[in-house]
């Protein structure tokens, strides 16, 4: 920790290193970045394009009202120019006043800390808010100089924590080369598990069956039976073709589904307006229908080579209609575009039946106190252990053939 705490109090403003002059500076709205220079130093390869930390995604969520100081997400990203004023590297970062919408859970050390005395609140985020997808956090491009931009960004990030007087800087869902990479600069590091779909090169839907154990097989024949025999007509809709009335709805689904898990959602309805006007063509809504009534939604972000799975809800109760439109319209999508997965999100082994298989994610923290840091370190390096053996017994339950079955087929 001590390479990057020396960078401090000299990282903000004006900065002489091997590249030159720089200048670094926070933003306290992603508008002041244009979108251009941010999405460049975002998407460095556009077969891998992760549409969450793109600049129209973050933009949505600011300008709908989701992230800002009442929400308790206030923007402080942060941004390295060059001498000419050309952005080279860019950071979201957030000061946070709750634990509230990471889904990497540290409840447990801040209720500790304040037991100690200590005062966990502020803290700060570099995350995409509400959002469980892992994905680049330090946008620094296809740079020779990478490490030393990385190094200037998570200055500039303890720089904040100086001035705001708070506890503590995690970086969620990171690339796992960033988490090595920051692991080594002194960042803690830890890991978590989430379930994803892996294309093998199938053509079609029923090569993906076919590489089923015959008992699982046979299970998600018979939950798509189920839902046809519903008869819910399932369509979907992409681009152009969503209109508000599709927003509404798919709203309405998210708002039952967060009031049942979560008692209060974190998105409001002009978000989802806006991001139809900003990513229409990478937004994909599966929506069953009654005749004309929507009865129930999942909305899917298409990155480059992935299709993301987000939001999902229904009016009422319907047999395995969740596992239709959330993973198996998805992963028939997924195999007729030649995506190479589906991420559906954080938690739920009941993925892993059909054909989800269990792996790890990352994350990265920083702690001003040091008895704070040393307590989590430890814990930290026993949580890793579980983690990973946790992943690897989970993935002997995967439930594809297993060499004597195909055999026997």
């Amino acid at each position: 920790m001590v390479s990057i705490g020396l960078q401090v109090r000299k990282v903000l403003g004006i900065v002489m290193d091997d590249g030159g002059e720089r200048i670094v500076k926070r933003i306290g709205s992603i508008r002041e970045v244009p979108a251009e220079a941010w999405n460049r130093l975002a998407v460095s390869d556009p077969a891998t394009a992760n549409p969450f930390v793109s600049h129209a995604f973050l933009k949505a969520l600011e300008d709908a009202g989701t992230t800002g100081e009442r929400a308790g997400w206030l923007p402080q990203h942060i941004v390295i120019s060059d001498a000419a004023g050309t952005v080279e590297a860019v950071m979201p970062l957030y000061v946070k006043s709750h634990s509230q919408g990471e889904y990497v859970f540290d409840h447990g050390w801040a209720d500790a800390f304040h037991r100690a005395g200590g005062r966990y609140y502020p803290k700060l985020q570099t995350a995409v808010p509400f959002t469980p997808v892992p994905g680049p956090r330090l946008l620094v491009g296809q740079s020779e100089d990478r490490e030393q931009r990385e190094r200037l960004l998570v200055g500039a990030a303890l720089a904040t924590a100086e001035e705001f007087d708070a506890s503590s800087f995690h970086i969620t869902f990171p690339t796992e080369a960033e988490w090595h990479h920051l692991g080594e600069m002194g960042l803690l590091r830890r890991t978590g598990q989430q379930f994803h779909w892996i294309n093998a090169g199938y053509e079609t839907f029923d090569d993906f069956l076919g590489s089923l154990a015959s008992r699982k097989r046979k299970m998600v024949r018979k939950e798509r039976e189920d839902v046809r025999a519903s008869g819910f007509s399932i369509v979907a809709i992409q681009g152009a073709e969503i209109s508000e009335a599709h927003w509404d709805a798919m709203y309405d689904f998210y708002v039952d589904t967060g009031s049942r898990k979560w008692g209060r959602p974190y998105l409001n309805r002009r978000f989802f307006s806006l991001l139809g006007e900003a990513m229409a063509d990478r937004c994909l809504l599966v929506m069953a229908f009654d005749g004309k009534r929507p009865v129930a939604g999942a909305l899917h972000l298409i990155g480059g080579d992935c299709l993301y799975g987000r939001y999902w809800g229904a009016l009422g109760y319907v047999p395995c209609l969740h596992f239709e439109l959330c993973y198996y319209r998805a992963i028939d999508y997924a195999i007729r575009h030649r995506l190479a997965r589906v991420e559906a999100g954080a938690q739920g082994e009941h993925k892993l039946a059909r054909g989800y298989v269990p792996v790890t994610t990352y994350s990265l923290h920083w702690f001003r106190d040091p008895r704070l840091a040393a307590g989590v370190a430890r814990y930290l390096e026993e949580e890793r252990r579980a983690v990973a053996a946790a992943n690897a017994e989970l993935a002997a339950f995967a439930p594809y053939k297993k060499l004597a079955d195909a055999e026997q087929d």
